[in-house]
């Protein structure tokens, strides 16, 4: 596969953009080493929720940097407030990160929505797992905070098995979170993961499910 091939997606003027040739280039150059490459569709909007599974392993964090550096699209991360204090405080923002005062009578949901009110263009990634071992359930926080702010859900697969991230859908939050949860795990159906047995419940079930329907077509 050829180097230009990497990349399958394209980006509207409306995405928050940041990088350059050079950081892009480094960002193609990645995914060439590692093999991967990026597809779907991604919608030309100015701020959005970004979710992201399965979420297993360190090496996640490579493969969602490459795919960033190669679209130059920007995704905050939230963090703690004290990690933005001097020495390191610039690079953190640079990298995309958004402080959060844990110490703040409004929570982190709050706090990420007046983010998207304070700001003309903002993409927030969240990884609804929540950690990298074996999660009982997803967080729902994402979904309250993309419905408070009256922004999307984009979906995005880290598939080990066909060495892609996929961006699967765009889901615009209702009042019934559970009934948008379900359509959000369908695309999750048949990812792998970088460490399996790390899976959580929610996409464990996702493989149990189609093991159970296969024993019943014999």
């Amino acid at each position: 596969m050829k180097n230009k091939e990497r990349v399958l997606v394209t980006l509207g003027p409306c995405v928050p953009r940041r990088g350059n040739a050079f950081s892009e280039g480094l960002g193609r150059l990645l995914l060439r080493c590692i093999g991967w490459r990026i597809t779907g569709t991604f919608p030309d909007v100015p701020k959005a929720v970004v979710i992201g599974a399965p979420h297993s392993s360190n090496w996640d964090a490579l493969v969602t940097a490459a795919v960033v550096l190669s679209l130059r699209v920007r995704i905050g991360l939230m963090a703690k407030d004290n990690l933005f204090r001097w020495p390191l405080g610039g690079l953190f923002r640079w990298l995309g990160g958004i402080p959060i005062d844990r110490r703040s009578k409004r929570g982190v949901v709050d706090q990420s929505v007046d983010k998207f009110n304070e700001r003309e263009k903002l993409f927030l990634g969240i990884a609804p797992e929540g950690t990298r071992t074996a999660a009982l359930a997803w967080k729902t926080g994402f979904h309250q905070i993309a419905r408070r702010a009256g922004v999307p859900i984009i979906v995005a697969v880290l598939d080990y098995g066909r060495r892609e991230l996929r961006f699967a859908d765009v889901v615009y939050p209702g009042d019934d979170s559970a009934a948008d949860l379900e359509r959000i795990l369908v695309h999750y159906r048949g990812a792998v993961a970088r460490r399996p047995e790390r899976l959580s419940a929610p996409l464990k079930a996702l493989g149990d499910e189609s093991d159970e329907k296969g024993e019943q077509q014999r």
